[in-house]
């Protein structure tokens, strides 16, 4: 039998509609019975009160006399439990984060998902991720397909690093705690942690940063291996890579286990160190990563079990044959991020929002633009390899600017000058 409430709601519309059904209603009309009756709200059979439109009982009325008492009855949904906004690869996504991080809330998957690009804000709500976690209480433990997996080492050291990122603990920063993540890269043969540093953002400009401090202090690997997230996965990254000579390889979508190196060093880290830290570890993020570099450097010269070696060891050995960087001024050039823009009539150009003035010459042209997201003050334009600098508008500053391209020149500088031309009467 069916769950009684639902005839005990049938038996409740019905009871709205009767009159109508059997043509008692006093009222003038139908209408105005319904508006009558759904103007102070209605008391539902379990005693609590609700709001109904009048068109909904028009609504229920042709339902009746359509299908009988039938139609009243709430047939429910057949995919009750399962969601209905959100696709399958939203769903794995969702299961392998959960995995990876067990204790990861909802708004943090919210987040992730809507960052990642697996989800739009505009059509999955915070609430919809929020009740499939909720009603889904092992998704750490869904059953997946199984793959084809074969455990791996790269051949020579540089050959292939692993980078990723780590959700770590809150620091504080000002009269506020924010959660700290951790960006790293493990070269995968000799397991020695190339580079690796907490941020206030899991960013791709942050994860740049990482490299480049890899890049310089260890030398160039072949391949780098990284997941699809936004800091791994844009053009950005691609471009310095190219620049670099590294050919840059992504894990199948939401398959952290591909990473195996980077993972199980995560795993270490999480037991061996971010589960003893202290409250003055957390202090700010200058202590945490001097607490980290410590960690670290203790890690590289520790025997790995692995390979029977010290990870710092098993990279000198092989240190002559690195490939490293033609200087460090080539390094910097490579890690440029570049983007293209068309120059405005005024000689401006907008990066982030912000707007920079270059040089005449460019004006009404598309131009490449190079810099580093977080210095500015070396960004420049780089046509047939000749680097123009630029930089940012000072509009006060181009108020008193004396310009020199009018017969009329006009002297903008603090205090004026004695060429100043003389204003001309209109005829």
């Amino acid at each position: 039998m069916e769950d009684p409430d639902r005839y005990e709601m049938a038996m409740w519309r019905f009871g709205l509609i009767a009159p109508v059904i059997n043509g008692t209603f006093s009222a003038p009309s139908k209408a105005a019975y319904y508006r009558d009756l759904v103007a102070g709200g209605l008391t539902l059979p379990d005693g609590t009160e609700a709001n109904y439109a009048a068109r909904t009982l028009s609504y229920w009325e042709w339902r009746y006399r359509a299908d009988g008492f039938d139609a009243l009855i709430d047939r429910g949904r057949s995919d009750k439990g399962q969601t209905r906004k959100l696709e399958p690869e939203a769903i794995e996504a969702i299961s392998a984060l959960k995995k990876t991080f067990p204790k990861i809330n909802a708004t943090m998957v919210y987040e992730h998902l809507i960052e990642a690009g697996v989800i739009k804000k505009c059509d999955v709500s915070l609430s919809t991720v929020q009740r499939f976690i909720r009603t889904n209480q092992d998704l750490g433990r869904l059953p997946k397909e199984a793959k084809d997996r074969k455990a791996f080492e790269a051949e020579r050291v540089c050959e292939c690093w692993q980078a990723d990122t780590l959700y770590g603990p809150h620091v504080q920063d000002g009269p506020k705690k924010h959660r700290a993540y951790l960006i790293s890269v493990i070269d995968d043969k000799s397991r020695l942690i190339t580079s690796s540093r907490f941020f206030l953002a899991d960013s791709a400009l942050n994860f740049q940063k990482v490299l480049k401090d890899a890049v310089l202090r260890f030398g160039i690997p072949e391949k780098l291996y990284v997941d699809n997230g936004g800091p791994y996965d844009n053009l950005q990254l691609t471009a310095i890579c190219g620049s670099l000579g590294v050919t840059l390889i992504h894990t199948p979508p939401y398959d952290g286990a591909a990473k195996g190196k980077i993972e199980r060093w995560h795993r270490t880290l999480r037991s061996r160190y971010l589960s003893v830290l202290v409250p003055e570890d957390t202090s700010s993020l200058d202590v945490l990563n001097r607490s980290l570099a410590k960690w670290v450097m203790a890690y590289n010269t520790t025997p790995h079990s692995a390979i029977s070696s010290t990870p710092m060891d098993a990279y000198r050995k092989e240190a002559e044959s690195i490939r490293t960087a033609k200087s460090a001024e080539w390094a910097q050039e490579c890690f440029m991020n570049r983007a293209i823009r068309k120059v405005k009539p005024d000689c401006t150009i907008t990066i982030d929002k912000t707007s920079y003035d270059v040089p005449m010459q460019f004006a009404n042209t598309k131009v490449e633009v190079r810099f580093l997201p977080d210095d500015m003050d070396g960004a420049s334009i780089v046509l047939d390899g000749r680097h123009y600098p630029i930089m940012q508008t000072d509009k006060q500053a181009n108020f008193r600017a004396r310009r020199t391209t009018s017969p009329y020149s006009i002297d903008y500088s603090k205090g004026g000058g004695s060429d100043v031309p003389p204003v001309i009467p209109a005829e």
